[in-house]
This record gives structure tokens, C-alpha cells and sequence, in this order.
């Protein structure tokens, strides 16, 4: 089988306590799109729509980094005029030329046109995808993708948050995990607050597949949501993000897919046969699918588990390197540590419908994963095994 690079850890998000205002040289700067050159009629639409103005808006402070091929910054902010004058934003902000990042131009290039073709499809949208506002260029080559602020937080945020407050829990010496005032009920709030965290993930998933859309990248740091509060789990909407690496699988553009952010991909199709542009269509989507399931599998463990328990990498290795895709092995393993108890319950819901959901998604034969909307009507992503329905 050839294994896909562990993109559910690409984007390594470092949050800053930083106050420096972030400075845009906006007489220096112009418009996005006339330095991206693209073919697709559906992107020129969109340009008309983008603000591409640096003065429209106004940088505030940084946030934060992460990347893998190249350190992207972010920054908050709002539009300061225009019809949409005090919407909050974030500016996601690629390296420019001087800093020799012919990656970083494509993967602006590619996140612009992405988010510029799903949000133009005709009676489109969804909710569970982030909204792009704009971007603008400086001199120096910095691409500045500017995107509405529907959440200062992540899935890998609440992740760690939630792994924390174990921690300190068992700390000061509770009975358990879960502290004093919590017990079953907290337990449940944190099994519907990820249950329905899975389920928006997937819709924003399904969407995209349903136009020809893959994602490549999807990680817990790709992920934003609204709020992290498990009790107002009604009023979470995940939103998926971090277009960068997606991949246009239109028949018509297959001639293009050799470019460098797709090479991987299609170099993993071919060496699990896929040769043909529906066998390169399907082994697309599955690879999607993995990457969702990988993605599964961390929120179903790292936020039931404390501090240092388990992080991504030791979890990703635990599944494909020493229990080579096997869940149920992996299961009898993580019953014999009670530090992780709580995961194998919440995945034993529903008669073991979490296993179940994960081990399809993680099928080592890319032809038996079920695709985005057979995921999404899984057991286990409906809540009818916490006893409701979405």
C-alpha cells in the first residue's frame, strides 16, 4: 500500500502573544489577481466580488504561524470601508518572492482559486466552508488572503484545551478525570460537542466532492470553530479551510494535475494502480477520506486523554505502524491503559460504531472507503448512538 504523507500534521499552528500591529505597504500594493495567472473562467468571475484593495482594510495584531513548506503568518483584523466596513477578518499572509517561496506563490495561488470556485457555484455555499473576503499583494511578492473571522479557534485548539483540563483535573486530586461537577454529564457533553464537530467537518468534505474538489491537507489545524464551550455544542458550526494543496479533479483539468502541490497524489495513485481518470478520480476522493480519518481518530482520542498522553504523531504511528490499520487490535491495546479508557468508550458507542466508522475511512484498499456522503450517514455521525439526531 503506498502510505499518503501524514497531512493531518502539515499545518503546525503557533499561537503568539504578540501586540505588534502588522503593516501593510498599501501604496506599494495591487490587486491579487493580476499577478496569479489562471485559466479557469469560474476564478475571473470571482475577482469582481474579492476586495482586492490593502486600504479596505485594516491589520490589527499577529496571531500566530504555522506551515509545513513555508511559514505562513496570521493576523486579525476588520474591513475598515465599503459595504462590509467592520466585518472581522484574518489575514492569511504566504512568504513573498525575496524569500525565494515559488511554493508559497502556488499555494496562494491554488487557496485563492479554490475558494473562489466553490463559493461561485450557482445556489452554492455552505456553512461548514470558510468564507474568502479578498487578498492583495505587496511589492516584496507577500500574497495576503484575507478571510472572514467566524472563530479564533481550531480543532487542534479545543483539542489541546480540553486534554489540559484532564490534566489539571487529576492534578488537584479529583476522584477522576473529569472533576468535581462533572462526571457523566460532562462526559456527554464532550461526546456530542466532537460527535457534532465530525459531522460538520464531513459536510464541508461532502461539498467540495460534490464539486469536484479535494482537500489534501485536512488536519485538526484546518478546522475552525466558533466556539469551544462543550455545553453550547447546538451552536457549533465547524468551518474546513487550508485550500492550499486542493485539487481541481474536473476531467477536463486532469492535464494540469502534474503540478507541483498534486504530484504526491497522483505519484500514490499510480502505485496502488489507479491509472485512468476515474481510477485517479476515486483513489483521490479515498485519499481524502484518509485524511479524514485520521482526523477522526485524533478528536476521538486527544480530547478524552490528558496532557502528553498521546499527541498526533504517536497516534498516527499507534494505527499504521503498529497495528498496521487494525482497529480492533488497536482497540484491545488501549483498553489495557486507563489513561485512555475514555476514547475506547466513546468509540465503543453505538456497539463499537466509532471503530466501525474509523476503520472504513482508514481501509488500506482505497477502493472499499466509503465515500464523504456514506461517511456522513454513518451511525456513529448521525447521533442517533448519543441518542440524537442533527
Amino acid at each position: 500500500m503506498a502510505m499518503r504523507m501524514p497531512l493531518l500534521y502539515m499545518y503546525m499552528f503557533t499561537p503568539t502573544t504578540s501586540t505588534a500591529p502588522a503593516r501593510c505597504k498599501t501604496k506599494e500594493a495591487k490587486g491579487l489577481y493580476l499577478r496569479i495567472r489562471v485559466n479557469k473562467p469560474t476564478y475571473l468571475r470571482c475577482a469582481a466580488t474579492l476586495i482586492t484593495d490593502p486600504s479596505d482594510f485594516e491589520v490589527r495584531r499577529l496571531i500566530g504561524t504555522y506551515g509545513f513548506m513555508n511559514i505562513t503568518r496570521l493576523y486579525d483584523g476588520r474591513i475598515a470601508r465599503g459595504p462590509l466596513r467592520g466585518t472581522s477578518v484574518y489575514f492569511k499572509v504566504y512568504p513573498g518572492r525575496r524569500a525565494a517561496a515559488i511554493e508559497a506563490d502556488m499555494m496562494a495561488a491554488n487557496e485563492l482559486e479554490a475558494h473562489a470556485f466553490l463559493q461561485e457555484i450557482p445556489r452554492g455555499g455552505c456553512q461548514n466552508l470558510q468564507i474568502l473576503l479578498g487578498g492583495f499583494e505587496t511589492e516584496t511578492g507577500e500574497q495576503w488572503l484575507v478571510f472572514r473571522n467566524d472563530g479564533r479557534y481550531t480543532a487542534a485548539d479545543y483539542a489541546k484545551f480540553a486534554g489540559k483540563q484532564i490534566t489539571e483535573n487529576f492534578a488537584l486530586g479529583e476522584p477522576s478525570y473529569w472533576g468535581p461537577n462533572g462526571g457523566e454529564q460532562t462526559i456527554k457533553h464532550r461526546q456530542y460537542f466532537i460527535n457534532k464537530m465530525l459531522q460538520g467537518i464531513m459536510k464541508g468534505l461532502v461539498y467540495m466532492h460534490d464539486h469536484d474538489r479535494l482537500h489534501q491537507s485536512l488536519g485538526p489545524a484546518s478546522v475552525v470553530i466558533n466556539t469551544m464551550i462543550e455545553r453550547d455544542a447546538d451552536y457549533l458550526i465547524p468551518r474546513v479551510g487550508d485550500l492550499a494543496f486542493s485539487v481541481d479533479i474536473r476531467n477536463s483539468l486532469y492535464e494540469d494535475s502534474s503540478q507541483l502541490l498534486s504530484e504526491g497524489l497522483w505519484r500514490r495513485a499510480a502505485a496502488s494502480g489507479a491509472m485512468d481518470l476515474l481510477q485517479k478520480r476515486a483513489f483521490g476522493i479515498a485519499d481524502d477520506i484518509y485524511g479524514a480519518g485520521l482526523l477522526f481518530a485524533y478528536l476521538a482520542f486527544i480530547p478524552f486523554c490528558g496532557t502528553g498522553i498521546m499527541d498526533s504523531f504517536s497516534l498516527q504511528r499507534l494505527l499504521e505502524d503498529t497495528f498496521q490499520l487494525d482497529l480492533q487490535a488497536t482497540r484491545e491495546y488501549c483498553l489495557e491503559d486507563d489513561r485512555l479508557l475514555e476514547a475506547v468508550r466513546f468509540l465503543d458507542l453505538g456497539d463499537g460504531a466509532g471503530w466501525e466508522l474509523i476503520q472504513a475511512m482508514l481501509n488500506s484498499d482505497y477502493r472499499k472507503r466509503p465515500v464523504a456522503s456514506a461517511v456522513l450517514n454513518l451511525r456513529f455521525l448521525t447521533g442517533a448512538v448519543l441518542g440524537r439526531r442533527y
